[in-house]
């Protein structure tokens, strides 16, 4: 069963941005989503493995939702799209008990918890998803997301000095954050609440 199954969409919730709307990205946002894309500012997609606001890049993105690898979310105002949430799976490696979560939101809605409310939406979806271990990675100045995901119960893990490489060439470093969805489920069920982490 796919997290997608677990969990129903649309969803709704209403951050000071007004209220935002979660669903599951298809093919036919292609167009919406790459005009989101290519409104962040070039800092915000360093995180990301590729540059989403390319369309080559964005129309491989739709393959991978449709062959089941990546399961993303939209976070919508009216008809914008205003962020996107993906959880990244790979049975076929070492890892197929580990997803990464990626977040990127519209510098409109920054600080009016949109951003808090798609990371705890994504979140949701990979426990859902029966994953063990997750992981997010951005770069080190991104305070806020940092802030949200430690909230979550994420921990630093890891520093990746000069990993990537700005348009000027410039390098920026990477901190990786875990959370062990695994361990902290069995510590709660050892102290007899089986059901606090679940989707």
């Amino acid at each position: 069963m796919s997290s997608s199954e677990l969990r129903s969409y649309p969803r709704f919730v209403f951050t000071d941005a007004g209220k935002i709307e979660f669903r599951l990205m298809a093919q036919a946002d292609e167009a919406a989503v790459l005009a989101f894309a290519q409104k962040l500012p070039a800092h915000d997609l360093l995180f990301l493995p590729r540059n989403i606001s390319e369309p080559k890049v964005l129309a491989a993105w739709i393959k991978e939702i449709e062959r089941g690898a990546i399961t993303s979310l939209l976070a919508l105002r009216g008809a914008e799209v205003v962020g996107c949430g993906t959880l990244v799976r790979d049975p076929l490696s070492w890892s197929p008990h580990v997803g990464e979560i990626r977040n990127v939101v519209s510098s409109d809605v920054r600080g009016l918890g949109v951003g808090r409310a798609l990371s705890q939406e994504t979140f949701a979806l990979a426990l859902g998803a029966g994953l063990e271990k997750l992981v997010v990675q951005m770069t080190v100045d991104q305070s806020g997301a940092i802030a949200i995901f430690e909230g979550l119960g994420f921990k630093a893990e890891a520093l990746h000095r000069d990993h990537v490489k700005d348009s000027s060439g410039r390098t920026h470093d990477i901190v990786v954050l875990g959370h062990n969805v695994a361990l902290v489920r069995a510590q709660l069920e050892a102290y007899g609440l089986p059901d606090a982490v679940q989707h």
